[in-house]
């Protein structure tokens, strides 16, 4: 039972980085030193803690978060890409392509097609 009850505190932590991350979306300046305030956590803990639950840094950690809100603001409407960048907190939308791209492996303005003719097979 108590890897049970440190798989659910390790769950209930996640949770609260990624609303924290989701509730600051369009804040550029949120960092790292945004989410030691708000977790309490010394700065080594946190990157240690958010490395090994989901194998990310924690800057990486934030751009994921971002970019998976990115995903679905462009399934679920018509925004311009460089607009939708700009709705998740990247002001440089050559840096969003990129980073989309490696999580995502399509740029943007394909991910939208590729998603749907994947719906349809």
């Amino acid at each position: 039972t108590t890897e049970l009850v440190a798989d659910n505190l390790d769950e209930l932590f996640l949770n609260k980085a990624i609303e924290l991350v989701n509730n600051n979306i369009q804040n550029e300046s949120l960092g790292v030193e945004m989410i030691v305030d708000h977790l309490f956590m010394s700065q080594s803990t946190l990157y240690r803690k958010i490395k090994s639950l989901t194998g990310l840094s924690l800057t990486g950690f934030i751009r994921s978060i971002r970019l998976k809100k990115a995903a679905q603001l462009i399934l679920q409407s018509n925004m311009k890409m460089n607009d939708v960048a700009f709705e998740v907190g990247f002001n440089d939308y050559k840096y969003f392509k990129k980073s989309f791209q490696q999580q995502f492996g399509c740029l943007p303005s394909e991910y939208r097609e590729k998603i749907s003719q994947s719906l349809q097979n």
